[in-house]
């Protein structure tokens, strides 16, 4: 009885390798990414919504002067408003960045451009307001392609549930040629997988499922065995408990071609801990603490 058990066990073992050697033989590596600016020193600086904690986030307000301190990269949550149009907010409501309130799909961009997205914001516990009353309005994605038409960006597809975001999305990058400027991010599968279809030649950033796909593969010293669909993972450190980033899961990620970007990190001494280990982005909502860690701080906020 017990050879007999050997002996099947023997053969499940031999049928996975066998099936692990398939799968590495026909795994492929990630597609070239021109937004990844490979050519640039790492880690890149990318500016979580502008630099949240500098500046009222996804306004032009905190786009500009980002840009201004020198940042490498601009980091945007997309949403569409009742009559189409494209707007960056983080939320799926006003609620808590303006002073209003609603659902952004249930709202025209006239009613979302009429809030003060400068009315939130505060440095020091709600002591006092510096931005409430300036003009500060919630910036639309065509703002942000004129504005910096050569600026590297990662932009993330939020929830939208009644009003088309994907093909829209798609037509605005084509019409201001921004292509090799943007990397597509979305927490949404079907949302991704419609973007990569409408404009497959604008990057990517791999799905959650697709994170765990990879990570799991990792873990299992099966990382070879991956097909990214994506040219870069932007995780966080840790996740539910689980420790993702290591220097494995980095080596991993760069032998199939992807990036890896990290979120949020908002400590000198968490940053340098990410630029130890390799990573090839830091998203920040402190981009000037960044900045100076790297020598490269130029303009104060």
């Amino acid at each position: 009885m017990l050879k007999k058990l050997l002996s099947v066990i023997l053969v499940v073992l031999a049928l996975t390798a066998a099936v692990a050697i398939v799968l590495v033989l026909l795994a492929k590596p990630a597609d070239d990414c021109p937004v990844c600016l490979r050519d640039l020193p790492r880690p890149l600086v990318i500016a979580h919504q502008g630099g949240e904690e500098l500046w009222p986030s996804n306004t032009m307000f905190a786009y500009q002067r980002a840009v201004d301190l020198g940042v490498d990269m601009l980091e945007m949550d997309l949403h569409v408003t009742a009559d189409g149009a494209l707007v960056l907010m983080h939320d799926e409501t006003v609620d808590r960045t303006t002073n209003g309130t609603g659902r952004l799909e249930e709202m025209t961009l006239a009613e979302v451009k009429a809030l003060d997205a400068g009315y939130y914001w505060t440095a020091d516990d709600g002591q006092s307001y510096p931005f409430r009353g300036q003009g500060i309005t919630v910036a639309t994605l065509e703002e942000v392609f004129q504005s910096f038409p050569e600026m590297p960006m990662t932009i993330e597809i939020k929830l939208v549930e009644n009003v088309p975001v994907v093909e829209p999305f798609c037509q605005m990058i084509r019409q201001y040629g921004m292509q090799e400027k943007v990397l597509t991010a979305s927490f949404h599968q079907d949302a991704l997988d419609q973007f990569r279809a409408a404009c497959p030649e604008v990057s990517t950033s791999a799905t959650q499922n697709e994170v765990i796909n990879f990570f799991v593969r990792h873990a299992l010293g099966l990382a070879a065995s991956f097909s990214p669909a994506a040219e870069a993972v932007q995780v966080p450190e840790t996740r539910s408990g689980i420790h993702i980033l290591t220097p494995g899961f980095v080596e991993d990620a760069h032998s199939r071609g992807m990036d890896v970007h990290v979120w949020t990190v908002n400590e000198a001494e968490d940053m340098q801990r990410m630029i130890d280990l390799g990573v090839d982005g830091i998203i920040t909502d402190r981009p000037d603490i960044l900045l100076e860690l790297l020598g490269r701080s130029g303009a104060q906020p």
